[in-house]
């Protein structure tokens, strides 16, 4: 993993399982020169243990921490030359998707992503980075586009679902989503799809049928969120059903990367992403050339080939998993 200096959280910036670094902030805040670098060290041992011993539902709320690099900022670090697209030609133009061409190294991309926005009125005005049907049409024009003229599109997944008011339903919010996933699956050049935060529901899928899914450290990726995955099956969206929702989910970048879904997992910056962001999307930058640079070496039935086996793979990764947690709970009630 990068290694990069530990940064100092301010006193209102510590997550709920960060809690035990408070206390050790204050010390090296008050102690003297000569004893800072100890405190230091201790402060990063305790940092790592923390972050390896993570929960499913603290992942989570890494994922969406309102710091975290959001696909704008990954635009800004690690492409030129970007021309953004807006509106999908037939109702209007939704900001909470980020689309556009664009220029990686000397490679000229198709870029798909979803913004959440930071401050309070971006937030109402991007709608939280719930896309409605006209950001995925938008997104469809740019698929289109790409496989015309064979670009390769690397995606931004950051969104918690698609939107899911009446107003999107009553515009065709399934069938927009659903055209994406036909789109991309078509595509006749190489797809990468980078989850930068929380991927859920089919508004994360509409990005992510992707020739490599990468997937930052502490994302995560799920075809619903924990706090709805709850409230179905235990009727009771409650602090405990959420972070059991969360584990059973399965919704973590190594469990994912485990079950075949992504290809590889990114490493974050200590602390996460939204500590170091120019680290953040230094990491990025490098995975997105590693497998830019692999795929680009295939022709174009073998891009959709090799995306097709992906898919059809990932089943089968999920059916040998689940019979190892049965021989292993099997094993445990016989002993």
């Amino acid at each position: 993993m990068i290694r990069h200096p530990v940064s100092m959280p301010s006193s209102t910036d510590y997550m709920e399982f960060e809690q035990p670094l408070r206390e050790l902030d204050q010390r090296i805040a008050q102690a003297g020169e000569a004893a800072r670098p100890a405190l230091l060290a201790q402060r990063e041992r305790l940092q790592a243990q923390i972050f390896s011993n993570l929960s499913a539902i603290d992942r989570v709320r890494l994922a969406r921490h309102p710091g975290r690099p959001q696909t704008l900022d990954y635009v800004g670090a690690l492409f030129h030359d970007f021309f953004e697209i807006h509106g999908d030609r037939r109702f209007g133009d939704d900001v909470a998707i980020v689309a556009g061409l664009a220029c990686f190294k000397r490679q000229p991309v198709a870029i798909v992503g979803q913004q959440r926005g930071r401050s309070t009125a971006e937030r109402i005005r991007r709608n939280f980075g719930r896309p409605n049907p006209e950001g995925y049409r938008k997104a469809a024009r740019v698929y289109e586009l790409a496989s015309r003229f064979r670009i390769p599109v690397i995606t931004f997944i950051d969104t918690q679902g698609a939107e899911p008011g009446i107003g999107a339903e009553e515009r065709g919010q399934a069938e927009a989503i659903a055209r994406n996933l036909e789109l991309m699956a078509k595509i006749e050049a190489p797809v990468i799809a980078c989850v930068v935060g929380e991927g859920g529901s089919g508004g994360a899928l509409a990005l992510g049928v992707a020739n490599a899914i990468l997937m930052q450290e502490y994302a995560c990726y799920s075809v619903i969120a924990p706090e709805g995955c709850a409230a179905i099956l235990w009727r009771e969206a409650t602090r405990e059903n959420v972070a059991a929702a969360a584990s059973a989910l399965r919704l973590s970048a190594p469990d994912l990367l485990r079950l075949g879904v992504a290809d590889e997992i990114i490493p974050e910056p200590a602390g996460g992403a939204h500590r170091n962001p120019a680290a953040a999307a230094d990491a990025v930058g490098k995975a997105l050339t590693r497998h830019l640079g692999r795929l680009l070496k295939l022709n174009p039935e073998q891009v959709r080939e090799a995306r097709d086996r992906k898919f059809a793979a990932m089943g089968a990764a999920f059916v040998l998993d689940t019979a190892a947690n049965r021989r292993r709970r099997g094993a445990g009630g016989a002993r």
